[in-house]
């Protein structure tokens, strides 16, 4: 096989495991309110135990991970993972999660900086990176799919304090390991990614020079909120079905698998449309879509009529159109990250990547917090008609973006 061929294929099953695991925080808020009687806004932190140690983790060990080894800081993310998902069978309290969260985090911290600074070592341009990145982007939202309907056939609809569900973390431990053991094997070549002659200090310093790049702060400004608007959508939604539209508690964690395919779609489609069309009129036309979806769906949810039998093949119309928006908001992450990096020469990658972490972490977590307060002191068509002031803001800070980005970033 070759080398660069089997690069590709490690990172891909890397991204996946990691695709399952974040994104069931959804899952796992809505089987936590069932099984511990914990409150909206309490469950809510997990999003937070989740986001920031990515925040803090990748500030602190994005500019050293070339030098500590790119593919080695991938092994160490994978191994900490599989221990975690060891443990789960046996929790039998909140703070577990919580602690599972952290260490998902830190290493998520660990494998996303690295696969996004790997991908300028193996890509030729600007137009094979952006394919590339949203192909990538889009085979996590394959994980995320995959990973709500593996979580749905372990959740008992008829006990709500079933426990059952927890052995799902076997199979994610086996996945790891495979992962793992996959990359262990793999070589990579990673003399481009390091700067030579440069001290751990200074390249901390480099990486926070980079943020007072006007190019760079708009750049963050959006990835803040975009996935703030993601995420408010990607967590809350099992709980949105199973409260505002009534339908069983499995069948909202497989609304999220749809709601990660129609992300899968976006991505892999936006991989050929890149291609074509420019980066900006694809970015404004999938905000716009998106809006409109909101304004479509959430009036649809409004005195619905939910029978005892309902399923896929009779729910209401709101139930197929809501996940959709996972189309249009699919491309618009991949496609900005891939502009500011390919403005960057390669050893600033791995910096670039980790505000790019930092920066998503924290609008997750933001999004979800305020999703969580707002669902559970208003309603949740409230909670999601308020993801409209963050698209318009979206909006705004592409059009200064695609500005700034005609010109190249000076190293």
């Amino acid at each position: 096989m070759n080398n660069k061929l089997a690069v590709k294929i490690s990172l891909f099953i890397n991204y996946f495991v990691f695709a399952i695991l974040l994104n069931s925080v959804g899952t796992v808020i809505l089987q936590v309110q069932r099984n511990y009687d914990i409150t909206k806004s309490a469950a809510s932190v997990l999003e937070g135990f989740k986001d920031l140690p990515i925040a803090f983790a990748s500030f602190l060990l994005a500019s050293l991970l070339p030098k500590i080894g790119l593919k080695r800081s991938m092994l160490i993310g994978l191994a900490l993972v599989t221990v975690s998902c060891s443990v789960m069978p046996y929790a039998n309290d909140f703070w577990y999660f919580k602690i599972l969260f952290f260490v998902i985090g830190v290493s998520f911290a660990l494998i996303k900086v690295t696969v996004f600074a790997t991908i300028g070592l193996i890509t030729k341009n600007t137009q094979e990176h952006s394919s590339f990145m949203s192909s990538i982007e889009g085979f996590f939202m394959i994980g995320v799919l995959l990973g709500n309907v593996l979580f749905s056939l372990f959740v008992d609809d008829n006990n709500p304090k079933s426990t059952e569900w927890l052995n799902v973390y076997w199979i994610l431990s086996g996945l790891s390991v495979a992962a793992f053991l996959l990359l262990f094997f793999t070589k990579l070549d990673e003399s481009k990614a390091k700067l030579e002659n440069s001290s751990p200090q200074e390249d901390f310093i480099a990486m926070l020079k980079l943020i007072a790049l006007p190019l760079v702060l708009v750049f963050i400004g959006s990835v803040f909120l975009f996935v703030l608007i993601e995420q408010s959508f990607q967590t809350w939604t099992p709980t949105f079905y199973e409260e505002i539209l009534e339908v069983p508690a499995s069948m909202g964690i497989q609304a999220g698998a749809v709601l990660a395919g129609a992300f899968a779609v976006g991505r892999f489609s936006a991989g050929f449309i890149l291609k074509k069309v420019n980066w900006f009129y694809v970015v404004v036309g999938c905000v716009l879509g998106a809006a409109a979806l909101v304004l479509l769906s959430l009036p649809l949810s409004q005195g619905l009529t939910i029978t005892e039998d309902i399923s896929w093949f009779n729910a209401p119309l709101v139930v197929y159109i809501f996940p959709l928006m996972g189309i249009f908001l699919a491309p618009i992450y991949p496609t900005i990250n891939s502009v500011i990096l390919s403005s960057l020469p390669e050893h600033q990658h791995s910096s670039m990547s980790g505000l790019i972490v930092v920066f998503s972490a924290l609008g997750g977590t933001t999004g979800s917090i305020i999703t969580g307060n707002v669902f559970e002191n208003f309603d949740g068509q409230t909670a999601f008609y308020l993801s409209l002031i963050p698209m318009t803001l979206l909006l705004i800070a592409v059009f200064v973006f695609r500005n700034l980005s005609k010109k190249k970033v000076k190293a």
